[in-house]
């Protein structure tokens, strides 16, 4: 790249479970408000790996589309076997993949590509390194903790990895991934419609607000609300949670579910109930309520905190292996509480609410800012490797 020249900056991504997307487009808003002087584009890894759309022309469906419906169904035992059945393909596939790759990396000169991706981070640094050497390999994590191995870390390759958590960080350092190539944010990377109403004061009362948006939806200004959110598809688990918690207000965000969203709605209960169906007012809706119930998701998660919302989730056999670390994110700040399932949602909803104003404190203490930091450390990794020599290209073992 020549020093006059506009950087290209890739944004790799797919649409396994929704966060990875939000995160590329959380990314390239911000870059864009903040003014940088990037061509920032986003790239789709299921259109490059298949672009004559084989896989949906053969069977009918994506690649993702299985992972997202065992989500939406809630039957996620097993995954932690189908993820190494997954990494054994990749790894068979890898001179494939890597190929396929480096002819789009050759057509499209990227000036730096971004993962936003697991699991395919190999192939893609080995085909950049081999179609454009010198070109940095930056993963940002979408998830708090690694799940080793070769999940989202790849110490044999150059790979620059951008860590949300603490644990991430020693994680990364501790698989040998050089120092100067681990770079710490302050969380998940989340929309900036998360940050906008965040008030720069951390012990701020933000009653008054919640009040008048409370009454615009029919809920009462005084009595704790939960809101309920598992993903853009929802999960029938939302069925049993309304059911366990009659007494409790609750929104209920099924997305795209529209016949979770009908059952909920013809649901008795004897407090006020709002079920709202696909939405980009997810920020909005949360700052509406009190407290959050749902799966153990980094971006959910987070969203939840964000807003000033301690968290119920859960932790047993059926969660996800990449998601169990967060729980323990969850209890090591004492940010709401971890039952072994749902069903126990009756009891632990007012012990949680007993104790509402400590946890309020402990979760509006959590002072997420990464959206805004991930362009400062790409914009550092970019001028470092622009005034460098071009290095020897690294390449895995």
């Amino acid at each position: 790249m020549s020093p006059d020249a506009t950087p290209r900056v890739d944004l790799v991504w797919f649409n396994a479970g929704g966060g990875h997307r939000a995160a590329a487009l959380a990314l390239e808003q911000v870059m864009r408000d903040q003014g940088r002087p990037w061509t920032v584009r986003r790239v789709n890894l299921t259109e490059v790996l298949d672009p004559t759309a084989l896989f949906r022309r053969t069977l009918g469906f994506e690649p993702e589309d299985l992972y997202n419906k065992r989500l939406a169904s809630g039957f996620t035992l097993g995954l932690a076997q189908e993820l190494k059945l997954l990494q054994a393909g990749i790894r068979l596939a890898h001179n494939t993949l890597a190929q396929r790759l480096a002819a789009h990396w050759q057509r499209t000169a990227p000036d730096l590509v971004v993962s936003l991706v697991p699991n395919f981070n190999r192939a893609l640094h080995d085909s950049l390194a081999q179609a454009r050497p010198g070109v940095p390999f930056v993963t940002v994590m979408t998830d708090m903790a690694d799940h080793p191995p070769a999940f989202w870390m790849e110490p044999t390759v150059a790979q620059h990895l951008v860590c949300g958590t603490a644990h991430a960080t020693q994680q990364a350092l501790a698989a040998g991934i050089p120092p100067w190539r681990v770079h710490r944010a302050s969380g998940m990377v989340l929309r900036p419609e998360f940050h906008a109403a965040a008030s720069t004061d951390p012990g701020a009362d933000r009653s008054a607000d919640r009040t008048a948006e409370r009454a615009m939806v029919g809920l009462d200004a005084h009595t704790p609300t939960g809101l309920v959110l598992f993903g853009g598809t929802g999960s029938r688990v939302m069925t049993r949670i309304a059911r366990a918690l009659p007494d409790t207000p609750l929104v209920l965000m099924c997305g795209r579910n529209e016949a979770l969203a009908a059952a909920l709605r013809a649901q008795p209960a004897r407090a006020p109930r709002v079920v709202v169906g696909f939405t980009a007012e997810v920020a909005r809706w949360m700052r509406r309520c009190d407290f959050f119930i749902g799966k153990p998701g980094p971006g959910s998660l987070s969203e939840a905190v964000s807003q000033g919302l301690p968290v119920i989730t859960t932790r047993n056999a059926w969660t996800m292996p990449q998601e169990r670390w967060n729980t323990e994110w969850v209890q090591q700040h004492g940010l709401g509480l971890v039952l072994r399932r749902f069903a126990e949602v009756n009891e632990a909803a007012p012990r949680l609410l007993a104790e509402l104003p400590a946890y309020r404190q402990r979760v509006q203490a959590q002072r997420n800012q990464a959206v805004f930091e991930v362009p400062q450390i790409l914009e550092r990794i970019l001028r470092e490797a622009t005034a460098a020599p071009k290095p020897v290209a690294e390449s895995s073992a």
